[in-house]
């Protein structure tokens, strides 16, 4: 998963059963939906910074028990249903891994203030120039 995240197979628990995707009248017969199933709450394999995370950003693929539930049926044969819920399982701890910078407020710089109204008194002054001279002036 990442360089010092390593998640061992034996705590992934693969499900197979029919699927509704492509296959023609090979779809009646075998099954190449893939579901897998990681019990997040109770892994070792996590940082607990990184499973708070993970729970956080997946709450809705997480059971009341704790298992993270990921089903993949793209394609026809097991084998690749199986690779491509690993491939999804990867980006979600990888996501889960990146912890996002607090963002500090910061203010306008003063200098920048005063040089903002002053080229606005600028071109105010260069436009009132540019009037027609009229009776209360």
């Amino acid at each position: 998963m990442n360089r010092r995240i390593r998640i061992p197979l034996a705590e992934l628990e693969f499900s197979y059963s029919r699927s509704s995707g492509p296959g023609g009248q090979n779809v009646n017969k075998v099954n190449t939906r893939v579901q897998l199933r990681w019990r997040v709450t109770e892994t070792t394999s996590l940082p607990d910074d990184v499973r708070t995370r993970l729970i956080e950003q997946n709450r809705n693929r997480i059971t009341t028990d704790g298992d993270l539930m990921i089903a993949s049926q793209r394609f026809r044969e097991q084998k690749r249903n199986q690779r491509d819920c690993l491939d999804r399982l990867q980006e979600i701890v990888e996501k889960a891994c990146y912890r996002q910078k607090v963002r500090r407020p910061t203010r306008t710089p003063r200098r920048a203030h005063e040089r903002r109204l002053s080229d606005k008194k600028k071109k105010s002054e260069r436009k009132q120039s540019r009037r027609r001279p009229g009776y209360d002036d």
